[in-house]
């Protein structure tokens, strides 16, 4: 089991990388296209529609979650896609990094979940 200062800052971390992630696909929207009706809409659209995603799949109350294999698939794709998008933006180490701290920031909640699931049965 994971100490629960360790969990906490853990589901702080989770929080932040989602927020980057929101920022990183704004930021790359803006940036993309060669005029601005598409910087508009890909720099809302793309973070817009990572939201409604998230709160449906992914979030602690989402409507609609998913099993954990499914959500580790999710979270991979959003994520390396918020990477990516932070990397063709000009962020080349910022998405480098992001991605790896993405990836241990959920391997160590899925294994928190899992040894919390254990206890609990």
């Amino acid at each position: 089991m994971i100490p629960k200062p360790l969990h906490h800052a853990n589901e702080l971390l989770a929080f932040l990388l989602e927020l980057v992630a929101l920022g990183g696909l704004a930021w790359w929207g803006f940036r993309t296209g060669h005029n601005v009706a598409v910087h508009v809409l890909l720099g809302v659209g793309a973070p817009l529609a990572m939201a409604v995603l998230w709160g449906l799949f992914a979030a602690p109350r989402a409507r609609h979650p998913l099993p954990v294999p499914a959500l580790l698939v999710f979270k991979l794709v959003v994520f390396g896609l918020a990477a990516a998008a932070l990397y063709a933006a000009g962020a080349h180490t910022f998405g480098v990094v992001f991605a790896v701290v993405a990836v241990a920031n959920t391997v160590l909640a899925t294994a928190d979940r899992e040894s919390l699931a254990r206890r609990t049965h």
